[in-house]
């Protein structure tokens, strides 16, 4: 099955392509939400997690309190680092199950003709890039993404604080088999995921959706 991964810095629009290659066809994996849903009461990860970053990391119910990790994990470059090499391998694992199960084994339905992958943490997430067809960058500049996430309710400081972590558009693009701007407020990046689509021969003949937020 193809599978293409969707990576793009904070506030590019990557959650906006993903979902809207979903309502075009597609099999969506949440690389975020997939690892929110290994921070279970008792769970190796949420023991790792706490003996680094410390108790006020996990909630009241024994799973990992995902806004106090934030706090600690997104601190600097290091403890970023750290969270990742207690976190990806399990990710990887998890997600190579998905996308290259035994054939009489597969989680994925026969009706889905693609797999998107949305991936937050592209740099630290580059070993699993072999198990992607496509990759696509979700790009758009510093300052336009910075107002889109102000706009969303986001503290300026909270995204000055991430996106510092973060490569820079130049970089990200560099880790991409194609790229898509998304610096314009219209309907442009559906059109050109719908090319994309197109060229593909991915969801041949059906109507545009269009309309997301994101």
């Amino acid at each position: 099955m193809f599978t293409v991964f969707i990576i793009g810095n904070i506030a590019s629009g990557k959650s906006c392509a993903s979902r809207y290659l979903a309502q075009r066809g597609g099999y969506r994996i949440d690389l975020d939400q997939m690892a929110k849903d290994l921070y279970l009461p008792g769970s190796p990860i949420v023991e790792r997690l706490a003996s680094v970053f410390g108790s006020d990391v996990v909630a009241l119910d024994g799973s990992i309190d995902c806004a106090a990790l934030a706090r600690s994990a997104f601190a600097t470059p290091e403890t970023v680092q750290t969270l990742n090499r207690l976190v990806h391998p399990a990710l990887i694992e998890q997600l190579g199950a998905i996308l290259l199960p035994a054939h009489c084994c597969s989680v994925i339905p026969a009706s889905y003709p693609f797999v998107v992958v949305e991936i937050s943490v592209a740099a630290a997430f580059r070993e699993a890039f072999v198990l992607a067809d496509e990759i696509i960058a979700i790009t758009a500049p510093l300052d336009i993404r910075r107002a889109r996430a102000i706009d969303r309710g986001m503290d300026p400081q909270d995204f000055d604080r991430r996106a510092a972590l973060q490569p820079s558009e130049e970089e990200l693009c560099g880790m991409a088999t194609r790229v898509i701007d998304n610096s314009q407020a219209d309907d442009s990046l559906f059109d050109a995921l719908d090319a994309w689509l197109s060229m593909k021969g991915l969801v041949p003949g059906q109507q545009q959706l269009g309309g997301l937020d994101g």
